[in-house]
């Protein structure tokens, strides 16, 4: 049973405020949006399931990429979010357990000679990345020889992609297998060259909100929410993160 006592520290308006990075496909950390307009995916039915187990509302802020979700937790102008995580967002926001752990590669548009995430650093190749993102960050440091330019949604990205205007686009594996069949022709390169957990964060300098947001994303672990949001999502073969000690 979850301990409510932190509440008010979590939800300091009574309402959870749930922060959603929106994008064209599906993530495990991505929401889209249906026909109608609503947001969908797996974050959104976390949050959902979240305030559930809370009995307080749920409002939804939309964001185009996880650097400006960061931004507004960090500013707590949300309470809640999931991203994948490193040592520039944990200076900024607190984080809890992960519910995946996720790994980073490249799409390389129709037609490329590169073949392996190795043959990307190098001089004279161009890699787009999302702004302000871990991957965006990894790839820079992977890729030291390459050139680096961070655009500010998946949106943008994949309209680049189309147009085969950049050598290799940064992100993770889950959020291509959405994008692939939008772009002809273009290869997922195999392996990784970032590994790390999509995590649940709240502000900074709340460690009621933090402590209640480890029980949750714990108890969606256990109680089957975020298998159900992950098969509800398609990612059917992805593994929700174990249960931390």
């Amino acid at each position: 049973m979850l301990d409510l006592s932190h509440l008010a520290d979590l939800a300091p308006t009574g309402t959870l405020r749930g922060g959603i990075v929106v994008a064209p496909a599906k993530s495990l950390s991505f929401a889209t949006k249906s026909g109608d307009g609503v947001a969908q995916g797996v974050p959104v039915d976390l949050l959902h399931g979240f305030a559930a187990l809370l009995n307080v509302p749920l409002s939804l802020a939309e964001f185009p990429n996880s650097g400006q979700l960061t931004d507004a937790i960090a500013e707590g102008a949300c309470d809640m979010g999931f991203m994948p995580r490193d040592a520039a967002r944990e200076a900024r926001v607190a984080f809890g357990p992960s519910f995946y752990l996720m790994g980073s590669t490249y799409l390389v548009p129709a037609g490329s000679e590169i073949f392996t995430i190795e043959q990307v650093n190098r001089e004279g190749i161009r890699i787009v990345a999302i702004a302000s993102t871990t991957t965006a960050r990894a790839a820079r440091r992977t890729a030291p020889l390459a050139a680096v330019e961070e655009v500010s949604s998946v949106d943008l990205m994949t309209a680049m992609a189309q147009r085969g205007e950049a050598d290799a686009f940064a992100l993770s594996h889950d959020s291509f297998i959405g994008l692939l069949p939008r772009i002809p022709g273009a290869r997922v390169l195999p392996g990784q060259f970032q590994q790390t957990g999509i995590g649940v964060a709240v502000p900074p300098g709340r460690p009621g909100a933090l402590a209640l947001a480890r029980q949750l994303i714990e108890t969606a672990k256990a109680n089957g929410l975020a298998r159900r949001a992950f098969d509800a999502a398609g990612f059917v073969d992805a593994a929700v993160a174990p249960l931390d000690d």
